[in-house]
C-alpha cells in the first residue's frame, strides 16, 4: 500500500479508537533510536519465498497446523503473527519472521529469535515500555510504525499484528499468500491475549479485527497477488478456501 493511502485509512482508524498520532510517533522515534544503537536490517536485507504462509493467532490455529503435519513446508516463507509463535514452536515449527508489537508470550519470541526468525518490531503509542525493554534484546530487527516512517523504522501499512503480516509480504513482492489462523471472528485465543483463555473479544479487540478484515479485502482486491484460506474463520473477498493438504500444489 502506498503511504499516501495509508495515511488515509491512518486517519480513520485513530478517530475511531481516539488513538494520538503523538503518541505513535514517540514510540516510533524511541524503536528507531534503539535500533540506530544495536543494529538494524531493512526491506532489501530481508529474502522471502514466492510463496508465504501467514500464521494469525485465531482459533483456527491449531487445527491449521495439525493439517500442516503432512505438508512439505520448505517452499514457503513463514510469517507469525506476534502470538501465533507461541502456536508454532509447540508443534516444533519455528517461523521465519515473526511480526509483533511485543504483546506476544515474549519468552517464545525471543526463543524463536534465537532460533532464527527474523524480528518486525512495530512501534505505535500503547507499547512504548515494552519497545524500551525488549527490542534491544533481540537481535536481526526490522522496525515499523503506522505513522510516519524514519530512518530505521518502515511504514508498510496495516494495523494488527496479522493484517501487518500481509502488508509486509506485499511489500517484499510474495506471489502467493495463504492465510493461516486469519478468522476474524469474535472468539479471542489465549495466543492471541497471553493472560486470557480463550473466549469472546471484548469490544476494542472486536472493532481491531473488524479493521483487519476491511484492510485484507482491500489487499485482496488491489493486487495480483494470488490469495488462499486455509482458515475456517470469516470468508474474506478475494480469497479462496484452499485444502491445508492442496499447497504442495502451490
Amino acid at each position: 500500500m502506498e503511504l499516501t493511502l495509508w495515511m488515509q485509512w491512518y486517519k480513520l482508524i485513530l478517530e475511531d479508537f481516539g488513538f494520538e498520532k503523538d503518541d505513535d510517533e514517540l514510540s516510533a522515534e524511541i524503536l528507531n533510536n534503539i535500533l540506530n544503537d544495536i543494529g538494524f536490517l531493512t526491506p532489501q536485507d530481508i529474502d522471502i519465498k514466492d510463496n508465504v504462509i501467514v500464521f494469525g493467532a485465531g482459533p483456527s490455529l491449531k487445527p491449521n497446523l495439525a493439517d500442516l503435519k503432512n505438508v512439505d513446508l520448505d517452499g514457503f516463507t513463514l510469517i507469525a503473527a506476534d502470538g501465533a509463535t507461541t502456536a508454532l514452536l509447540e508443534e516444533g515449527i519455528v517461523p521465519d519472521i515473526v511480526v509483533t508489537d511485543l504483546d506476544g508470550r515474549m519468552n517464545d519470541i525471543i526463543n524463536a529469535n534465537q532460533q532464527g526468525a527474523l524480528m518486525v518490531v512495530h512501534a505505535h503509542g500503547n507499547n512504548r515500555e515494552q519497545v524500551e525493554k525488549y527490542t534491544p534484546k533481540l537481535v536481526n530487527i526490522m522496525g515499523t510504525t503506522q505513522s510516519k516512517p524514519l530512518s530505521h523504522v518502515y511504514n508498510f501499512g496495516g494495523f494488527t499484528d496479522g493484517d501487518r503480516c500481509v502488508f509486509l509480504a506485499m511489500a517484499l513482492e510474495a506471489q502467493v499468500i495463504i492465510l493461516s489462523g486469519m478468522d476474524f471472528g469474535k472468539i479471542v485465543t489465549h495466543y492471541s491475549r497471553p493472560d486470557q483463555e480463550d473466549g469472546p473479544a471484548d469490544l476494542v479487540k472486536e472493532k481491531k479485527l473488524k479493521w483487519a478484515k476491511k484492510l485484507m479485502e482491500w489487499a485482496t482486491t488491489n493486487s495480483q497477488i494470488h490469495f488462499f484460506n486455509i482458515s475456517s474463520g470469516e470468508e474474506v473477498s478475494g480469497v479462496e478456501v484452499l485444502d491445508p493438504a492442496d499447497l504442495s500444489q502451490l
